[in-house]
């Protein structure tokens, strides 16, 4: 294996250029397991961060041991989705236990 950057041989187990410091990985993994009391099955997604050649993420829906759906998307797009998750949160916050009473008390009053 040859660095991306400075050409230097390497042994296969570097991830990072002892010489130049660059990234010798060609893509990231990351796996999350699904929600335990929701899935039937011992499912959960896979995502892939391709960082060479076509940049795009990959998401996977795996089960057991065997991919069962995927998509690719392009890196703005995985941007969107990244904004999604993030904003989606506080764009709803969820109401406080004293906001929660207080609408349970509003309703049982008959204001609501």
């Amino acid at each position: 294996m040859h660095c991306s950057r400075c050409e230097t041989e390497l042994d296969d187990a570097f991830r990072f250029c002892p010489w130049c410091a660059a990234p010798q990985r060609t893509k990231i993994v990351e796996h999350f397991r699904g929600h335990p009391l929701l899935e039937q099955e011992p499912t959960g997604l896979r995502v892939s961060r391709y960082l060479r050649g076509t940049r795009h993420v990959r998401l996977s829906i795996w089960d057991a041991d065997r991919a069962v759906a995927a998509v690719a998307l392009e890196e703005r797009e995985a941007r969107r989705l990244v904004v999604f998750l993030t904003e989606s949160e506080t764009a709803h916050p969820r109401p406080t236990r004293i906001e929660r009473a207080r609408t349970r008390v509003e309703m049982l009053a008959g204001r609501r």
